[in-house]
């Protein structure tokens, strides 16, 4: 059975795409229209209880979203590829490489949940376990993540989106899960090209934290930080995120 995805491009680079814990693979706002279409093929792939697989159950893991990435690349006959995670996505795609090191070119996090358990107090827990059946914690979510900036019209269009898009079952079972696992001992040390993008607006995943993160675990990694973006650098600067995830991707 052929399973749901975006195509953008036809390139020779092929690169799957993972969204955030918000987001589907429509929800990737006007970078997409920035894209190299010619150098580059992107696959954007819906996680189950999102989008276009909101009906597919499952158990709402990230071992379950790469395991269904790298079904996604085998349909494609795609033998290698790179990979580009946001937020959650960005762990995701540790997990894809954790499973199949030898079939990734490079790794692109934006504003990625690290390897490792996420830590949360209790206020944390309640508000991002509590999420899942709480828009106005949702909306906190969001808003703290983009820096306290973002127009009131906008983050109620996210909360929306993620209550249409997503069901409560996998929302709530997605964060349980790239909170808790770590995946340290796989991923750590392991040489392929990897680029953390970070917006210097965002309160939660910050350049400090990739540096403490992402940068040791990976020997051949490198940051970039971009001024007046918070975590959804697809929706707040998206001519800089196009313009430093393919310059990296080229190189």
């Amino acid at each position: 059975m052929s399973m749901p995805h975006r195509l953008i491009g036809s390139g020779d680079h092929r690169v799957l795409v993972l969204h955030d814990w918000f987001g589907t693979s429509s929800g990737w706002g006007p970078v997409l229209d920035c894209l190299d279409g010619d150098a580059f093929s992107y696959a954007l792939l819906d996680y189950r209880g999102y989008g276009d697989r909101k009906t597919v159950g499952g158990a709402y893991t990230l071992a379950e979203i790469a395991d269904d990435a790298l079904a996604l690349a085998d349909e494609l006959g795609w033998e290698s590829f790179s990979l580009i995670g946001h937020s959650m996505g960005g762990k995701a795609a540790q997990q894809v490489l954790a499973q199949a090191p030898g079939r990734v070119r490079k790794l692109v996090g934006l504003a990625p949940v690290p390897a490792g358990v996420y830590p949360l107090d209790r206020d944390g827990e309640a508000l991002f376990y509590g999420a899942a059946q709480d828009r106005d914690k949702r909306r906190a979510i969001l808003d703290l993540v983009t820096g306290r900036r973002a127009p009131r019209v906008w983050l109620d269009l996210m909360v929306d989106r993620s209550l249409e898009w997503s069901t409560r079952e996998a929302f709530g079972g997605y964060v349980k899960d790239w909170v808790t696992a770590d995946l340290t001992e796989r991923i750590t040390g392991n040489p392929v090209p990897v680029k953390v993008i970070v917006g210097a607006h965002d309160l939660a995943l910050t350049a400090e934290v990739m540096r403490a993160t992402w940068l040791s675990h990976y020997p051949n990694a490198e940051l970039e930080e971009i001024p007046n973006s918070g975590h959804y650098l697809m929706h707040e600067t998206p001519l800089a995120l196009a313009a430093g995830v393919e310059t990296f991707l080229r190189a």
